[in-house]
C-alpha cells in the first residue's frame, strides 16, 4: 500500500478511506505532501472528501457509466498510452466474428440463455477458441413447494480459480495495427462510444465541469513520466455487478499504462486485518488456498479434468504448473496417505454441486436443510443482508456455536431479538441449541495477518486470554483431535480423510499450538531427496511427482531457510522503500505484481521517473529495486517456446505471467459470467430507466424469492412513490464492522452512541424531518429508526429530469442488551439480491422511503412493513425480471403470488407455505478477492 505514496494522482472511488482505511490513508497524504492530486468520488462528503483536492458526488450505483465515458474520452481522443497497450494488453486479439455486443442486443451479450439467466461463453473467445469446450452443465437444486435453484450452463464459474477457466489457445490471432474490426480494441471504441460527458450527466448526476476535471487529471498524471491509482472498497464491489465495476478501472488503467508501475494500479482496501489472508487461505466455499478453485461435480471427476481446468501445461504462464500447485497441497493436508497411486487423496476432497455460499446456505436453513452452523467471527444477524430472515434462518437449526469475545446478536436473538419483542418467534418454541464459547482476540494469541498489500506480517502473543477463550487454532486443532479421536476405529472410506490428515502440529504446555509450525507447513518443504525435510524458498520448487509439499503455492517463500519472513521488522530508516525486509509479500516477497511492464517492449523504463525494473543486458537479468515479476533470466525479445508451455512459453512482453495469453486483459473472454466487458445495468431497485439499453438490470444476477425478501417495484411498477428514496450503508472510524469489537468498548460507544442517518437539507424539509430528531426508515423488507443528521454533506443530484436524494446509514448497531449500546440494524432493510461473480449482496443502492418520529414497536412494525408492500402491490416477482431487452422472451419465474390477495403476508407466520426461491445464476470468479456475503468488509 506504502507505493501509493509514488502516485501523481489517487483516485478513490467506492471507498471513504480515510474513515474506513486510516492507517492506510497515511500513504495517500504522503503522495499529496509530494504534490499529487486527491480524487474523491462518492455520494457523500466525507473525511477523505475533505482531504481530497475535489470531491465529485455520484448516483450510487453508476460507477461502470462515469469510467466507461473516461474510456471512451481517452480512446476517442487518442490519448492511451498506445506502446503499452500494444506491448502488453490484448487491444490487438482478435475477437470470435460470432460475439455479438451489447450494442447489438440491447444490453445483452451473445450466449444468453434466459431460462436460467446465464450465458454461454463460447461466443466471446478469441477467433482461435472458436472450437473450445463448453464450459459446464445446468445443476438444478429442488426444494420444498417446487422452489428451484438452477445454474446456467457457462455460469458454473465456482468451478474455476483466480483464472477463470483456462484458453484453448496461449497464441491468438492478432492484428498489430489494431484496425481489424474483431479486435479487442475496436470492440471496446463501439463498446463505450456511448457512454459520453452527457450520459455521465444524465446517469450520474456529475456535472460536465467536474468530469472534465477528473479527466484532465488522470490523462496528465498518466503516460511514461507519471502514474495514476484508483482506490475502491465495498463501494465498489457490494452491488450487483460490483466484479464489473473493478473490472472497468482495470480496462482504463491498462489504457493509461498504470499497472505494474510505482504508483499506479488498483488499490483494493481490505476492511479487517486479514481479510486478504482469508481469501488467500480461504474461507470461501469455491476456493482452496492459493485460489485453486474447489472440487465441483460433473467438472472435475478426475484429477486430470481438475487440473487441466485451472491451467494445462501447454499454455503459457505459471497456472500451467496448476498440477503441482494441486499436488503440493494434497501432500501437504494429508501426507504419507497422498500418493501417485491414488491421485494424491484427491477423491478427499469434497465436491460442489453448485454455489454454497452464506445466502444460498440461509435457505437451505430456511427449507430445514442445515442442522448445524458455526460462527466464527461473523455476526449474520447484524452483518449480512436481510438480517431478519438470517434470525429467522437461525431458528431452523438444531444447534448452533457462537465463538466470539462478546456476547454478539447472533448468540441473542432467541431472546431478546426483534422478532421476539414482535411476537413473530417466541423463545419457548425455538429448538435451536446455543454454544457461547469465549475467543481469544487479536492481542491474546499469535499468528499472522495478511492485509490490503499482500504483506504476510506476524504478531507475537502481548497477554494470555481469559478463562476459558480459546485462539481459532487452539480450538480447530481440540476440536479436530476430539472428531478423530470419535472415529479412530471406523473402517468407513467416508472417515478417511479425516483420519489420514496430517494433525501432528506441535503444542506447548498450555496445549496452544505453535502457530510457526503451521506457516510452515504452509510455506512447504521438500518430502524426499538430499534436501528432505528442508523449507521450500520458492513456488518454483514445487514438483507434480510428491516430492515436496506445501499448503499454499503463492505463500512459498514466507519461512525460507527455516526463518519466518513474516515476522521480519527492519526499520524504515534502515532499507529502501520496498521495505522488503519488513515481512513478508506474497508471491515471492514482490511488492508491485506485473512489474515487468514498468519497462517498455525493449526491456528499458519507460522514464527514469518512473524506473523500477529493466532488462540488464550485461548480466543477462531483470534488475531493480523490486523481486521481478517476470522469469529473472528471459530476454525481452525471446519469443518464448510455445511448445515447451508455461514460462518458458512467455514472451519476453508477456508482462502478464498469469494470463494464459500472457497479456493484460481489456477484453475479458473468459472467467466473469456477467461479460466480457462491463456495460451499465440500474441496480435491482432502481426506479431510473437504465439509459443506455432496454435492458434494465444485471440479467445474471443472484435473486431469492421469498415473501421476506421483496423488491421495490423499481421501474416495473405503478407505485414507484412508495419507495421513492435509495440509501447506502457505510462505516464509521468509532465502530467496527457489526459492533462486536466497538459497541462493548465505553470509550467507542460515548463517540458514537447512536445509530443516525444522514440526509440533505432538502429531504429534510420535503419529508418534515428536524435535525438530530428521529426517522423511520422503510424498506420492502424491515422499518429502523435513527437519529437525523441534517447535513449538507448528502448532494441531492439531478438525474433523467428528476432530483434524486440519497441517504447515508452506518450499519455498526443492533439490537440487544449486552452491548454498551444498541439500536436498529440497517441490513435488516436490505434484499438479498447477489452479483453472480463474487455472491456478495447488493448493499450501496436499496429503495426506502423516510418519515419523521419513531418506529413503531412490537408487532406494529412489521405491519407498517406490510401495509407499504401491499401499497406498492409487490409479489414475489416484482423487480426480479430479468430480460428487459425487447428481442428476448421475459425470464422464466415461479408462479408470482400477489401477496395483497390470496395468499398473503397478513396470513400466519408459515414460511414454508409462502419460501420460494427464484432463478438465479450461479458461479464465482476471483477478482480482487472479493468475499460472499457476511459482515460488511
Amino acid at each position: 500500500m506504502q507505493d501509493m505514496a509514488n502516485a501523481d494522482c489517487i483516485i478513490i472511488q467506492g471507498s471513504n478511506m480515510a474513515e474506513a482505511h486510516p492507517v492506510g490513508f497515511q500513504w495517500v497524504m504522503e503522495a499529496k505532501a509530494r504534490g499529487a492530486r486527491i480524487i474523491h468520488v462518492d455520494p457523500r462528503f466525507t473525511r477523505t472528501s475533505a482531504n481530497a483536492h475535489k470531491h465529485i458526488p455520484t448516483r450510487a450505483g453508476t460507477d461502470v457509466v462515469l469510467l466507461g465515458a473516461l474510456i471512451n474520452h481517452v480512446l476517442s481522443n487518442d490519448l492511451y498510452f498506445e506502446d503499452y497497450i500494444k506491448a502488453f494488453t490484448n487491444a490487438s486479439s482478435i475477437v470470435s466474428s460470432d460475439f455479438q455486443d451489447t450494442e447489438d442486443l440491447e444490453g445483452l451479450f451473445s450466449g444468453f440463455d434466459p431460462e436460467t439467466g446465464s450465458y454461454d461463453t463460447d461466443s466471446w473467445q478469441y477467433s482461435a477458441s472458436q472450437e473450445g469446450e463448453r464450459v459446464g452443465d445446468a445443476s438444478t437444486f429442488t426444494g420444498r413447494d417446487g422452489s428451484h435453484y438452477t445454474s446456467g450452463h457457462a455460469g458454473a464459474s465456482e468451478a474455476f480459480g483466480a483464472g477463470g477457466p483456462p484458453l484453448e489457445h496461449g497464441l491468438p490471432e492478432r492484428d498489430e495495427t489494431l484496425q481489424d474490426p474483431h479486435t479487442v480494441f475496436q470492440i471496446l471504441k463501439r463498446h463505450y462510444s456511448r457512454y459520453t460527458p452527457e450520459m455521465v450527466t444524465e446517469t450520474c448526476g456529475i456535472s460536465r465541469a467536474d468530469f472534465d476535471y477528473l479527466a484532465d487529471s488522470l490523462v496528465s498524471n498518466s503516460g511514461r513520466e507519471r502514474t495514476t491509482c484508483f482506490a475502491y472498497a465495498v463501494g465498489w464491489t457490494q452491488h450487483v455487478g460490483g466484479a464489473q465495476f473493478i473490472r472497468t478501472a482495470a480496462i482504463l488503467q491498462l489504457l493509461m499504462g498504470n499497472v505494474g508501475r510505482p504508483g499506479s494500479g488498483i488499490m483494493a482496501l481490505r476492511g479487517h486485518a486479514t481479510i486478504q489472508g482469508s481469501t488467500d487461505i480461504p474461507t470461501l466455499f469455491n476456493l482452496l488456498p492459493g485460489y485453486l478453485p474447489m472440487v465441483s461435480v460433473g467438472e472435475h471427476d478426475d484429477f486430470a479434468a481438475y487440473t487441466d481446468s485451472i491451467g494445462r501445461s501447454e499454455q503459457k504462464g505459471y497456472w500451467a504448473n496448476s498440477r503441482a500447485y494441486a499436488v503440493n497441497l494434497l501432500k501437504a493436508w494429508w501426507g504419507d496417505a497422498a500418493t501417485a497411486e491414488n491421485d494424491f487423496a484427491f477423491d478427499y476432497l469434497p465436491r460442489l454441486n453448485g454455489p454454497a455460499g452464506t445466502y444460498q446456505t440461509l435457505m437451505r436453513m430456511l427449507d430445514d436443510g442445515v442442522d448445524g452452523y458455526f460462527l466464527l467471527g461473523q455476526n449474520p444477524a447484524v452483518g449480512s443482508a436481510n438480517g431478519r430472515m438470517q434470525r429467522l434462518g437461525m431458528s431452523h437449526l438444531k444447534w448452533m456455536v457462537v465463538r466470539d469475545f462478546s456476547m454478539i446478536e447472533s448468540a441473542t436473538w432467541w431472546k431478546e431479538g426483534p422478532e421476539i419483542d414482535s411476537g413473530e418467534l417466541r423463545t419457548e418454541d425455538i429448538g435451536t441449541e446455543i454454544f457461547f464459547l469465549p475467543a481469544a482476540n487479536h492481542t491474546e494469541k499469535a499468528g499472522s495477518f495478511t492485509q490490503t498489500q499482500r504483506l504476510v506480517q506476524w504478531r507475537e502473543k502481548a497477554v494470555e486470554p481469559p478463562g476459558d477463550a480459546q485462539s481459532e487454532l487452539e480450538f480447530l486443532f481440540d476440536l479436530g483431535n476430539r472428531i478423530r479421536e470419535k472415529l479412530k476405529d471406523s473402517t468407513d472410506p467416508r472417515d478417511r480423510p479425516l483420519l489420514d490428515l496430517t494433525w501432528d502440529y506441535p503444542v506447548d504446555e498450555s496445549g496452544e499450538v505453535d502457530p510457526e509450525a503451521v506457516i510452515a507447513e504452509i510455506n512447504g518443504r521438500f518430502e524426499s531427496g538430499p534436501d528432505a525435510g528442508k523449507p521450500l524458498t520458492s513456488y518454483t520448487q514445487m514438483t507434480d511427482d510428491g516430492s515436496t509439499s506445501g499448503g499454499c503455492w503463492i505463500y512459498t517463500g514466507v519461512y525460507a531457510d527455516g526463518i519466518n519472513q513474516a515476522a521480519r521488522k527492519k526499520p524504515r530508516t534502515e532499507q529502501d522503500e520496498f521495505a522488503h525486509e519488513w515481512a513478508w509479500a506474497w508471491p515471492a516477497n514482490r511488492r508491485i505484481l506485473y512489474n515487468r511492464a514498468s519497462a517498455d517492449a525493449d526491456g528499458k523504463p519507460w522514464s527514469e521517473r518512473k524506473k523500477l525494473m529493466w532488462w540488464d543486458d550485461e548480466q543477462k537479468c531483470w534488475s531493480g529495486p523490486d523481486v521481478p515479476d517476470f522469469p529473472a533470466d528471459k530476454d525481452p525479445h525471446d519469443p518464448g517456446d510455445t511448445d515447451a508451455g508455461g514460462p518458458a512459453a512467455l514472451a519476453g512482453n508477456d508482462a502478464f505471467i498469469m494470463q494464459a495469453d500472457g497479456r493484460g486483459w481489456l477484453y475479458a473472454p473468459t472467467g466473469l459470467v456477467d461479460g466480457p466487458l462491463p456495460t451499465h445495468y440500474e441496480p435491482v431497485e432502481s426506479a431510473i430507466p437504465n439509459p443506455l439499453y432496454p435492458q434494465q438490470s444485471n440479467p445474471t444476477r443472484v435473486s431469492f424469492q421469498d415473501r421476506h425478501n421483496l423488491n421495490a417495484p423499481g421501474t416495473s411498477g405503478t407505485h414507484q412513490d412508495v419507495y421513492p428514496y435509495v440509501f447506502s450503508t457505510y462505516r464509521v472510524t468509532e465502530h467496527h464492522t457489526a459492533g462486536g469489537m466497538s459497541r462493548w468498548l465505553p470509550y467507542l460507544s460515548e463517540l458514537q452512541p447512536e445509530l443516525f442517518c444522514e440526509i440533505s437539507p432538502e429531504l429534510a424539509e420535503e419529508v418534515g424531518i428536524e435535525p438530530y430528531g428521529w426517522a423511520t426508515v422503510i424498506s420492502p423488507r424491515a422499518a429502523i429508526e435513527a437519529i437525523a443528521l441534517v447535513t449538507e454533506r448528502m448532494t441531492p443530484l439531478t438525474v433523467a429530469g428528476q432530483t434524486v436524494h440519497q441517504i447515508g446509514l452506518p450499519y455498526h448497531w443492533a439490537q440487544g442488551t449486552h452491548a454498551v449500546v444498541d439500536g436498529d440494524s440497517v441490513n435488516d432493510l436490505i434484499g438479498m439480491n447477489l452479483d453472480a461473480n463474487t455472491q456478495i449482496q447488493n448493499s450501496k443502492v436499496t429503495a426506502c422511503t423516510i418519515r419523521p418520529g419513531r418506529r413503531p414497536r412490537g408487532k406494529a412494525r412489521q405491519e407498517l412493513v406490510e401495509q407499504l408492500q401491499r401499497e406498492a402491490g409487490l409479489t414475489l416477482s416484482t423487480g426480479d425480471t430479468r430480460v428487459t431487452a425487447p428481442d428476448f422472451p421475459e425470464g422464466t419465474h415461479p408462479e408470482d403470488i400477489d401477496l395483497s390477495t390470496g395468499e398473503t403476508i397478513e396470513e400466519s407466520f408459515d414460511l414454508p407455505a409462502h419460501h420460494r426461491q427464484g432463478p438465479q445464476s450461479p458461479g464465482l470468479s476471483e477478482d480482487g478477492k472479493h468475499e460472499q456475503g457476511g459482515e460488511e468488509d
